[in-house]
């Protein structure tokens, strides 16, 4: 796939566990979830918001950690969400996104059917395989090491 203008994306769409993280957990004695995230993503989703673009993250999981991530970012977040693909089509119908010009980068089962409706279905390099064989791009980065990085570098 060629380069994406962002001026033809209404919307960014990020899953979190398994894209914006390697989709392991390190669950403590206290019963607390610790994941890690890519500072470089980070330093991605604040230019493409310079930039103009218009992104949120929307999770199946329910955690705090998404949440701080989320509010860390600056990133509007959804999570607990089990029907991605209803909730994106409310959410882009209410907001007036064309879901052709939306991007979802997804990683697994429960983002395919969202990831069918839109324009830009992207996937890491460990997506499960049903995910990449639909995806427009499958990164080289893996989840949590670098996919929205890899991502700014094919928009312009």
């Amino acid at each position: 796939m060629k380069k994406i203008n962002l001026k033809n994306v209404d919307l960014i769409v990020y899953d979190f566990d398994g894209v914006m993280t390697d989709n392991k957990v390190l669950v403590t004695e206290d019963r607390k979830e610790a994941v890690f995230c890519h500072r470089g993503d980070g330093m991605a989703i604040a230019r493409i918001k310079e930039a103009g673009g218009k992104q949120i993250i929307l999770s199946s999981e329910k955690n705090k950690v998404l949440e701080a991530r989320a509010q860390k970012l600056k990133v509007e977040a959804f999570y607990g969400v089990d029907d991605k693909r209803s909730f994106l089509a409310g959410y882009c119908k209410k907001k007036k996104h064309a879901l052709k010009k939306v991007v979802y980068i997804g990683n697994d089962l429960n983002d395919l059917d969202a990831m069918k409706m839109v324009g830009y279905p992207l996937a890491p390099y460990d997506a499960c395989a049903k995910v990449k064989t639909m995806a427009k791009v499958v990164f080289k980065a893996k989840g949590g090491e670098g996919v929205i990085r890899e991502f700014l570098d094919k928009l312009v």
